[in-house]
């Protein structure tokens, strides 16, 4: 997990604000009053930096709090949940999932109602927003049950890109893993994250899917997680992770 002495120098303001002691342009006018010490010397600098958790910061005699801890979960998230913390037609959330956490974590993404498979959770939101970021080009692999039969051709439409109303798709990597007359099973691996984009690519190419599971995502596999369950990472894949959108 996150080292202490990993953690990178931040602006004042920002920490004042994450700590939830004001906004930022509040914090700015403490900081230009003198009443803010940083290791015991009052910081008057707007713009300047420390490392939370690390320095001792003062807000008007007052020490702030430690930063939370990072919390980094793997959810198999089944079929018939929504993706978000609440909803307001009343659907199950993942949220009920997850029992013997505390801290407050957000998905990374979205699975659609109708989808299941590996959701990442987490409170470590610079992590979350590189992770979603396409510049990033983070793979995430997905089993497709799609109905018919399909046909190297349109493999190979997909691997190519295929052009959806927002735009032509990115290369994908597509391989059929059996095919019937009445269905196929495919597994494809994309590098973007856009809306129902996979249901889209296969409708373009004359497939309704008819099941899907996130599999993969960057180096996590779901390896057997059971449907409904959910996992700590190891230090080793919050290494990997960060390290794949340069955050180590």
């Amino acid at each position: 997990m996150e080292k202490k002495n990993d953690r990178k120098k931040e602006r004042l303001n920002k920490i004042i604000a994450m700590a939830g002691i004001t906004s930022r342009r509040r914090a700015d006018g403490l900081i230009s009053l003198g009443l803010v010490t940083v290791n015991g010397r009052v910081e008057k600098r707007v713009g300047s930096k420390a490392v939370w958790g690390i320095d001792t910061i003062t807000v008007d005699g007052q020490p702030i709090p430690d930063p939370p801890k990072k919390i980094y979960l793997l959810l198999n998230k089944p079929f018939g949940y929504v993706s978000t913390l609440n909803d307001p037609e009343g659907r199950p959330i993942i949220r009920d999932l997850i029992r013997d956490v505390n801290e407050r974590v957000y998905p990374v993404g979205r699975l659609d109602f109708d989808s299941s498979g590996l959701l990442i959770l987490t409170n470590d939101g610079e992590l979350a927003f590189r992770l979603m970021h396409p510049r990033f080009h983070i793979p995430r692999t997905y089993k497709v049950i799609v109905e018919g039969s399909i046909s190297d051709k349109s493999v190979e439409r997909l691997k190519k890109g295929v052009v959806l109303y927002d735009g032509t798709t990115n290369p994908a990597r597509v391989r059929i893993i059996d095919t019937e007359q009445e269905r196929s099973v495919v597994r494809i691996t994309i590098f973007e994250g856009r809306s129902r984009e996979i249901r889209r690519m296969f409708d373009y190419v004359g497939h309704k899917t008819l099941k899907l599971i996130r599999i993969g995502y960057g180096n996590l596999d779901l390896g057997d997680l059971k449907v409904g369950k959910y996992r700590h990472f190891k230090n080793v894949e919050v290494k990997a992770l960060r390290t794949s959108v340069g955050l180590d």
